[in-house]
């Protein structure tokens, strides 16, 4: 059983999780800079054993697509072209990052931490995977 990659793709920054290996549990790595995602995806997928990848799909109130895919879909297809058998999946993102911030409030973080995006991000991506982790135990 490999790992699970979730990422809350952004135009700046990438927030970036992962599960461990028995996908039990969704754990933030590192806030990644949108110009150096693939190499960052490149190197830890040559090291760490990842079967399938997630990411935040942006979505309006009523369901259609946000704006923010239109940066997203290159991305997608440069991810399935360079990376062919690994299985990519959109997750619906709606309010991760709202939720981020509350959690942040609820955790007692100080205003200053708040105030780092990258620490947001990096909650959107640990909810994003553990809403699919969530998800894919309903269906088992």
């Amino acid at each position: 059983m490999g790992r699970v990659l979730a990422i809350d793709y952004g135009r700046r920054r990438c927030g970036v999780a992962v599960t461990d290996v028995l996908q039990i549990a969704a754990n933030g790595l590192p806030t990644v800079q949108t110009h150096l995602l693939w190499d960052f995806l490149t190197e830890y997928i040559s090291r760490e054993n990842v079967e399938r990848i997630l990411i935040g799909e942006p979505r309006q109130l009523n369901g259609a697509p946000s704006e923010s895919m239109r940066y997203i879909k290159p991305f997608l297809n440069r991810l399935r072209n360079h990376m062919p058998d690994m299985p990519v999946e959109m997750v619906d993102e709606r309010f991760t990052s709202t939720i981020a911030h509350r959690e942040m409030l609820a955790g007692g973080f100080k205003r200053s931490d708040r105030q780092q995006k990258e620490r947001a991000d990096e909650m959107a991506a640990v909810l994003i995977l553990t809403q699919w982790l969530q998800n894919r135990s309903f269906k088992l």
